[in-house]
């Protein structure tokens, strides 16, 4: 929404002179603009549209309370369309014309990678609240999700341990972009380091929006009789439907193939029976089930929002899940870091997100590292309830730094800890 007023009077100037503290994008009518940039139709739009609603919610009652820097936040809602070329365009929008502060968005790391061009050119700050890859710095980017040793090496290993089972065989199986082959190539250099041979790896990919997983599961019954096996899921979208209704059909339990899944919350068990999945895994940062005052108050001012604001499924029955809080916890972070630095500039803003903190619904106070722009983060293990909640059957005793750089990558250990200037990849 563009608002002109014009300087009739030297008074009227005399006025807006008062805004000079901020960059000329945040002074849009005594509003500070943000871009809210998610996926709300496509593949993606089954995770993605919680996210963008958590972010209104979040700039709403942060408004309700003053505002940062006595000016209300200004949503600029953009839908990518799960259209990874038309989400760069809509970046170049929401920076060029709409002149917006900073950007909450994106899920896959396709669209981070789409869109990180521009955020640098323009040196314009994108806050990315999703489990990723890792291998990638940008002074310009925020990572609020995890890190591969914050998800993915974890679940691993609780799955080698007796408690998970004590699996000798692994089944790799993603989407086909840039998350699932990178993490599983990371994950097959971990594995060998545990004496895991390529024999006992498979390794399978599908499209965006794949739907038919018949001929997938089949192959992993089969590879299942070779050892004590389980699925590594990097399926991402609304493909683990048809992927986790087709482990039922094929009576696939958690029992003897379990599954953990980097990229399957509360909200995608939603389009699902979770009866037969009960048993199956997930790994996170948080979980709607966890009992703590933080999380308890965040998940009724949810469900006070979603009926308030009818949203669709939300309101009768509202589902909270990781994206959503590094959703919540990166938009809080930010605006701590604008008041410290008195500022949206966004030289300011990234000097003055190191070491924020916040006390998240986790129940861990979360830290974000002092250089490498990614936050500290516990991790949890959830196994799925027949209700379509997570029971968390291990955790970490405190929040973990992440690692961009994974050490099981080789080079990786001359690489520095920090952005510096461009995108290190």
């Amino acid at each position: 929404m563009h608002r002109r007023f014009p300087l009739k009077t030297l008074a009227a100037a005399t006025a807006l002179a008062g805004f000079a503290a901020l960059p000329a994008h945040a002074q849009s009518g005594g509003t500070i603009k943000v871009g809210v940039l998610h996926a709300l139709s496509g593949t993606m739009a089954i995770s993605e549209t919680a996210l963008k609603d958590m972010a209104l919610m979040t700039i709403e009652d942060i408004n309700a309370k003053g505002g940062v820097l006595g000016k209300k936040l200004e949503p600029v809602v953009i839908d990518t369309a799960s259209n990874w070329p038309l989400a760069a365009e809509k970046a170049k929008q929401l920076i060029g014309q709409e002149k917006v502060a900073v950007t909450f968005g994106c899920w896959t790391s396709v669209c981070r990678k789409s869109v990180l061009p521009v955020y640098e050119e323009n040196n314009a700050l994108l806050f990315y609240p999703v489990q990723y890859e890792g291998e990638e710095l940008s002074k310009n980017v925020f990572y609020t999700g995890a890190a591969p040793n914050q998800q993915a090496i974890p679940a691993v290993e609780y799955l080698m341990s007796k408690d998970g089972g004590g699996a000798k065989r692994w089944v790799l199986l993603g989407t086909d972009y840039v998350y699932p082959r990178t993490a599983n190539k990371i994950l097959r250099a971990f594995l060998k380091t545990k004496g895991v041979k390529d024999a006992d790896i498979m390794e399978s990919y599908t499209p965006f929006g794949h739907s038919d997983y018949q001929t997938i599961v089949a192959d992993i019954k089969k590879f299942s009789q070779g050892g004590k096996t389980a699925v590594i899921s990097t399926i991402n979208g609304d493909s683990n439907v048809p992927f986790y209704k087709e482990l039922g059909n094929a009576g696939i339990k958690a029992t003897n193939v379990p599954v953990v899944a980097f990229s399957v919350g509360e909200e995608e068990l939603r389009g699902l029976d979770p009866k037969p999945l009960a048993g199956h895994l997930a790994s996170w940062n948080y979980f709607m089930s966890v009992k703590n005052p933080a999380n308890t108050a965040w998940m009724k001012q949810w469900a006070d929002y979603a009926k308030a604001k009818k949203l669709p499924g939300q309101s009768t029955k509202p589902l909270t899940n990781d994206p959503m809080e590094a959703t919540y916890v990166g938009i809080h972070m930010w605006k701590q870091a604008v008041e410290k630095a008195k500022s949206t500039d966004a030289d300011k803003v990234i000097a003055a997100m190191a070491g924020q903190t916040f006390k998240a619904p986790s129940g861990f106070t979360l830290t974000m590292d002092a250089k490498n722009h990614h936050l500290h983060k516990p991790v949890l293990i959830g196994e799925i309830r027949p209700d379509g909640q997570f029971n968390v059957v291990w955790k970490t005793k405190a929040p973990v730094k992440a690692q961009p750089w994974s050490p099981f990558i080789e080079g990786n250990s001359a690489k520095k800890d920090e952005p510096t200037g461009k995108t290190v990849m």
